[in-house]
């Protein structure tokens, strides 16, 4: 009886040294996450001021990728090509594949105005591009300050509410024009050349823009 009991014991010491040794090893090879520390207010003006300064001196540019664009039950989707030639002039081209439907869009951000190709009847014109795409489209898409959203910044000529910033000083979310921008991807720039939004959500209401861009080409200043 006595060395069963003694036997037991030591089973039950052993037991619990294998226990103990288990944990030991869990607490040391199970990975630690640590958040990333947030910018000071000076670091975080220099890299705002850094990226606005490059995107100033880069006024003509492109992208091409994929969009998703609707507003209440209507909505479409396809391949989309953007150009700005300054500060001034844009070209979008919108193509489906699946119905193999494609138009573009030549706007004025100075005027306002818009022109659109590739519809049935021909092309159309309007002193506003914005109500020219709703009116053909049923597409709400804030052209006027798009072309700053994807770039990574809020519009200039509008005032943004709400900003947030993640951990690289890079915007996360604001709200401009009635709308919620959200940037939930960023591509890392070439030294020099500030990070570039991926993934872009912009929703006002029931209209809803989202963006993934694919490429991006920069004219030299």
């Amino acid at each position: 009886a006595v060395a069963e009991e003694t036997g037991g014991m030591i089973l039950r010491l052993a037991a619990r040294a294998l226990m103990a040794g288990a944990l030991v090893g869990c607490a040391t090879t199970a990975p630690t996450r640590t958040a990333a520390p947030l910018l000071s207010a000076e670091a975080l003006a220099e890299r705002q001021r850094a990226r606005s300064e490059w995107l100033g001196l880069h006024e003509t540019w492109s992208f091409s990728g994929r969009a998703a664009i609707s507003k209440g039950d209507k909505g479409g989707s396809g391949r989309i090509e953007w150009r700005q030639h300054d500060q001034r002039r844009y070209e979008i081209a919108l193509s489906a594949p699946v119905t193999r439907q494609s138009w573009r869009l030549i706007g004025d951000l100075h005027s306002e105005a818009g022109r659109i190709e590739g519809l049935e009847g021909g092309p159309r014109d309007g002193e506003l591009a914005e109500d020219l795409l709703l009116e053909t489209t049923g597409w709400d898409v804030p052209l006027q300050q798009l072309g700053s959203w994807v770039r990574g910044a809020p519009a200039s000529e509008y005032p943004a509410q709400a900003i947030v910033h993640d951990a690289e000083g890079r915007p996360a979310s604001f709200e401009q024009a009635g709308w919620t921008v959200r940037y939930t991807e960023w591509r890392p720039g070439p030294v020099g050349q500030p990070d570039l939004p991926v993934r872009i959500e912009a929703a006002s209401g029931d209209a809803r823009v989202r963006l993934l861009i694919e490429d991006w080409t920069f004219a030299s200043p």
